[in-house]
């Protein structure tokens, strides 16, 4: 089975920083885009920062332009999310995304909870 494990969400106080990995298992998503979104119950999933197979291209959303990065290690089938700068919207449950496959399938973990405290 595909499995994606997220983990290094946590409590801090506004402008702190966190560290969110991504460790993918079952699969090989070295030459796939991978991603980061996420989620505040009663709001959308929404995307926050994207990567290409080969960690040449980035892409986020406004609200993490400046203040997140993405980055991989394909050798460890793993991606990160660097979080500055934290407000407390910036809270909710962060995902991560691999696409795979012939059919380019989408694949999530279980999310890691990020709590920013004002």
């Amino acid at each position: 089975q595909v499995q994606l494990v997220e983990s290094g969400g946590g409590l801090v106080q506004a402008g702190g920083s966190l560290r969110l990995s991504c460790v993918a298992s079952g699969r090989d998503f070295s030459g796939s885009d991978m991603g980061w979104y996420r989620q505040t119950p009663g709001r959308a999933r929404e995307f926050v920062a994207s990567i290409s197979g080969s960690g040449s291209i980035t892409h986020y959303a406004d609200s993490a332009e400046g203040r997140f990065i993405i980055t991989r290690e394909n050798a460890k089938n793993t991606i990160y999310l660097q979080v500055n700068s934290l407000d407390p919207d910036d809270s909710a449950i962060y995902y991560c995304k691999g696409t795979s496959g012939t059919y380019l399938n989408d694949y999530w973990g279980q999310g890691t909870q990020v709590t920013v405290s004002s």
